[in-house]
């Protein structure tokens, strides 16, 4: 009668062979492994995409690759579609994610998240000449260019604009720059990187909203010894004048603040 527990017990320890390994489980299974497993889509410039040689590259990319080395490891990217990036987390294809991943509540309650590593704010942006727009109560019956869903748009509705409608930045910035629009409310990071891009474009900042919305590197709940590990991985590159330069090369800016 105890031969079937034992056939039982055989058959688990079967199953278990064939089990697949969870993608660094803890801070000991990456630094073991020698590879930091990390989820990206590799079409999102600046941050990770793909440069004329085909090698991924980007500002997160580098920011990866900094806090692993950090860690002692190398940087292994995972790319896939944001619709189903964090989700493969859940399915243990890599440890964490770093691609612009923003830090809300909601995510908090299934996810954590280091500390902030870049922050984003609504900025006003108006031709270089324009003197007459100086903050976002002067956009008070003026045109701006604005996708009509986003939270730009709402925000610029309710400074008594009347809108234009885009298909995005892009678009915004060239009614700007054509006269088409008096301004448009967007994106700080996204006009950093025009400019480093067009430094000769006539556009300006005219104000920007104080509140910023910051990004973190997410991983799986109850692993806080990765989660520590890459707090003081953050902390070291900032220190060290590594994350400036990175900054720097892909923006022209401090962009962690």
């Amino acid at each position: 009668m105890k031969l079937l527990p034992t056939l039982f017990a055989a058959a688990l320890l079967q199953l278990a062979a064939f089990a697949p390994a969870e993608a660094g489980s803890n801070l000991d299974d990456i630094k073991s492994a020698g590879v930091l497993k990390i989820g990206t889509e590799g079409t999102y410039a600046p941050f990770t995409y793909h440069d004329a040689n085909g090698t991924l590259v980007g500002f997160d990319v580098e920011i990866g690759q900094a806090v692993a080395e950090r860690l002692g490891v190398k940087a292994e990217f995972l790319e896939g579609k944001w619709d189903g990036l964090i989700a493969g987390l859940d399915a243990n294809r890599y440890d964490t994610v770093i691609n612009q991943v923003g830090i809300t509540e909601e995510r908090k309650k299934k996810y954590d998240f280091s500390e902030p590593y870049i922050a984003s704010k609504a900025v006003l942006i108006v031709k270089a000449d324009n003197e007459e727009i100086k903050d976002f109560a002067d956009l008070k019956g003026k045109k701006s260019a604005q996708s009509l869903t986003s939270n730009f748009g709402k925000l610029a509705q309710a400074s008594g604009a009347e809108l234009v409608g885009t298909d995005g930045f892009d678009q915004s910035i060239q009614l700007v720059l054509t006269g088409r629009a008096d301004a448009t409310i967007n994106d700080s990071l996204s006009f950093l990187d025009f400019k480093k891009q067009k430094p000769d474009a006539p556009v300006k900042i005219a104000a920007e909203q104080a509140d910023a919305d910051y990004s973190g590197i997410i991983i799986r709940k109850d692993e806080p010894e990765l989660l520590e590990a890459i707090n003081k991985a953050l902390k070291e590159i900032k220190a060290d004048g590594t994350y400036e330069k990175i900054s720097q090369k892909y923006f022209g800016a401090d962009v962690s603040r």
